[in-house]
This record gives C-alpha cells, structure tokens and sequence, in this order.
C-alpha cells in the first residue's frame, strides 16, 4: 500500500497548484487524474496571467514538468473509486485496485457539463461557443452572438456580456421565464427573444454560422454563450459526507475546508467563478492550510 500525506484527487489547475505548493513544503503528495479535463474542449485558455492563449493540454504539460523539481510530489493516471476512514487515516482504492492512505484529502475534481440536448452544440463547444465572456468574450469581441439562456441568469447574464458585443440575440430554448418588466428591459437594448425550442446549431469545421429553430428560423451568427448545466465531478465528497449547497456546490470555509475533518476542496466545484486563474488560487490557499494543518499535528505529537 502506498502511503503519502496529502491525495489530491483531480488534475487540473486547483490541483497541480496544490501539488506545487504542498511539494515545496515537503509534503509527501500523490495527484490522482483521470485524465479527463473539463476544459479540454477548448483550443486556448485566457485570463491567466503569464499563460493567456495557452492550451489546456499544454498548461498541464508545463506545471507537470515544474512539478517534478519536487521529489515527494507523483502523479497516477486513475480514478478513485473508494474512499473510507477519517482525519489522518483514509484508505482509497483506485478502479485499478491501486491502495493508498493518506492523512489528509483535497478534492480538485472540477464540474462536468450535462447533455443540453441541443443538435450541433458539442461540434462548437470550445471552439465557437462558450460559457464565461471573461475567459473568451475578447475573442468574440463585437460579434452577432446568440446567448442561448432564460429566466434570472440570463438578465444577469445579458448586461455582462453587453460589454464585449452589443449584437446580441437571445434564444431561450422554450418558455423565456421572464417577467413582461425584462422582456421590456431587453426590447429597450434592442436585443430579440426567441422562444422557439432550438432545432440545431449549424457550423462548419466547429464554427458556428447560425442556429436553427424548430419552426424554421435561421438566426446567423458567429459566436454562441450559453448556460451549461454542470454537476460536481465525482459523487466522493457526497459519499464522505461532505455538505453540498443548494446550488450543488461543496461548501467550503475560506481556507477550504469542507464539512468533513482532513478534507477539503478547491476549484471548480467549490465556486461558480470557473476560472483557471481562480482554480490555481483556490488550490494554492487548501494547500497551504493543508500544510499548516499538517505542520501543527507533527508539532503537538513531538510535545507528548
């Protein structure tokens, strides 16, 4: 069985940053990924100073070389599947029935996107259509834009992304969930509603050229943001018994700290700010206080 101080379950940008920090400590770190990045999809990852432009695949290439100046941090391409045992003594198994204990655990598993069911959507999906204007409203800067959304995120969407193109047209994809006070508010912007459920988004090598409704209308354009539905990426906080909010994030402290001993969080699944540059320093500031943690529990046994 392999036996370490700190399992970091998740190899993104909260992960790796935790890694870094926890090996600078000289914690004893394994990171276990799957290998299956969310972001993935995307050709470019911005707004992280140093890194703006780069791609997921090679931001994860570059911390996993710095990684390695750190003898007691490893990396294991694998997913957990089981974990029990409490603060100081966990025991996970991987699905290929790997053991390891571990005294302290950071969850960085991210969020995964949910099927929207929409024709066409997954062949635009990081390379035409996006989630986050902060991440990539430059690229679409000024551009016929389809805001694919409803209801109280989308009024609160709408007037964010006003501030990177001001031809807007918004497809609700069914009932608008407005009151007549917003659809007033958006008549006055100039900006349409569509109601009519989406029969498919057309595009040609991943860009797309226009959507199509159910009832035949074509509304060109040459970039989308919508509203993704997302689910934290593994059920293994939940099985632990961490608290989970309403809006189906962990519930973390401002250190990271999750409602279970030993355990915390970081990144996506713990924020609806996804954010590279966000994640690294959400994982930075769990690492640290898993450190301190770690520090103290060795400084209060050598008093015994």
């Amino acid at each position: 069985m392999k036996e370490v101080d700190v399992v970091i379950i998740g190899g993104g940008p909260a992960g790796l940053s935790a890694g870094l920090i926890l090996g600078r400590a000289r914690k004893k770190t394994l990171i276990i990924d799957e290998g299956q990045p969310r972001n993935a999809v995307t050709r470019e990852a911005h707004a992280f100073l140093t890194r703006d432009g780069i791609s997921p695949h090679e931001f994860r290439n570059i911390a996993k070389e710095q990684l390695r100046t750190y003898p007691s941090v490893s990396h294991l391409e694998d997913t957990v599947e089981l974990i029990v045992g409490e603060d100081g003594q966990f025991l996970l198994e991987t699905a290929s029935a790997v053991k390891i204990a571990a005294r302290k655990l950071l969850f960085a598993i991210g969020m995964k996107d949910r099927d929207l069911g929409i024709p066409g959507l997954a062949e635009v999906y990081g390379k035409s259509a996006f989630v986050c204007p902060y991440c990539d409203g430059w690229e679409l800067r000024d551009q016929q834009l389809v805001v694919i959304n409803r209801g109280a995120t989308l009024m609160h969407f709408v007037p964010l992304l006003s501030g990177w193109s001001k031809q807007l047209v918004v497809c609700t994809n069914g009932p608008d969930e407005l009151s007549e006070a917003e659809r007033e508010e958006l008549r006055a912007h100039n900006i349409p509603v569509f109601n009519t459920p989406i029969h498919s988004i057309q595009s040609n090598e991943g860009m797309v050229n226009h959507v199509k409704l159910e009832d035949g209308t074509e509304i060109p354009c040459t970039g989308i943001f919508f509203k993704s539905e997302l689910v934290i990426g593994s059920e293994l906080p939940v099985a632990l018994g961490c608290r989970i909010s309403d809006t189906g994030i962990i519930e973390v402290d401002e250190f990271g700290k999750t409602s279970v001993p030993g355990v915390y969080a970081a990144g996506d699944a713990t924020t609806h700010l996804h954010q590279s540059i966000v994640a690294a320093a959400s994982g930075a500031v769990s690492a640290a206080a898993i450190n301190g943690e770690l520090n103290r529990e060795e400084w209060q046994k050598s008093n015994v």
